[in-house]
């Protein structure tokens, strides 16, 4: 997961996406650099979008496609038969640590407490998903590297184009942005050539620290 994540610092969180638009808002995501994806699972058809999107670029293998809000044995089953490349959870689900573990898929945790932090160190993860990383303060994750040396973090929650850099400047390893990646008037116009450009000025941003 670590290597992953450098490799692709801003990650796409799509959450109840319309399907009529999946195509040509993942594209014009791509086109503006992005090439992690994560698909939640409680959206309508979260299973069957995955499926899309490895569709759309298998041809690109740099791009990786993962299921978010995997919360249940229910859903784990359905996002590794949709052929997630990685998993991702808002909170420490040890049915899903475990799960990930015995298959050795790649899985960002999602912790808030050090209590958190501990759990999914006992399952061998050291990169995790600080949710909600926006409401959190500015030296959190100093507060958790003292003593958990060796982990890294991934914020998600309030990361938007005007403070992702402050992220990346506190040391985290990548972000997860969902809504506000592309703005809402480019989504309703269909603005997809703009949109793209939006957002490579976001991951041009992210990547300028």
């Amino acid at each position: 997961m670590r290597e992953m994540v450098k490799e692709a610092p801003v990650c796409a969180i799509l959450r109840n996406i319309p399907g009529e638009i999946l195509w040509d808002y993942a594209e014009a995501v791509f086109d503006g650099g992005v090439r992690m994806f994560e698909v939640a699972m409680n959206s309508e058809d979260g299973p069957g979008q995955i499926e899309c999107l490895k569709r759309q670029f298998e041809n690109r293998p740099e791009v990786k496609i993962g299921a978010g809000t995997v919360t249940t044995p229910k859903r784990c089953l359905e996002a590794s038969l949709a052929g997630a490349d990685f998993f991702l959870t808002p909170s420490v689900s040890e049915k899903t640590l475990e799960f990930c573990r015995i298959r050795n898929i790649p899985l960002l945790p999602g912790v808030m407490t050090p209590s958190d932090v501990a759990v999914c160190l006992e399952y061998g993860y050291t990169v995790m998903k600080l949710f909600p990383a926006g409401d959190l303060p500015a030296g959190y994750i100093d507060s958790l590297k003292g003593p958990f040396d060796g982990t890294d973090y991934v914020a998600v929650g309030g990361v938007n184009k005007e403070n992702i850099q402050s992220f990346f400047k506190r040391g985290f390893l990548g972000v997860g942005i969902g809504s506000s990646l592309i703005p809402a008037d480019l989504l309703k116009t269909r603005a997809w050539f703009q949109a793209g450009l939006h957002v490579r000025e976001l991951v041009k941003s992210a990547r300028s620290v």
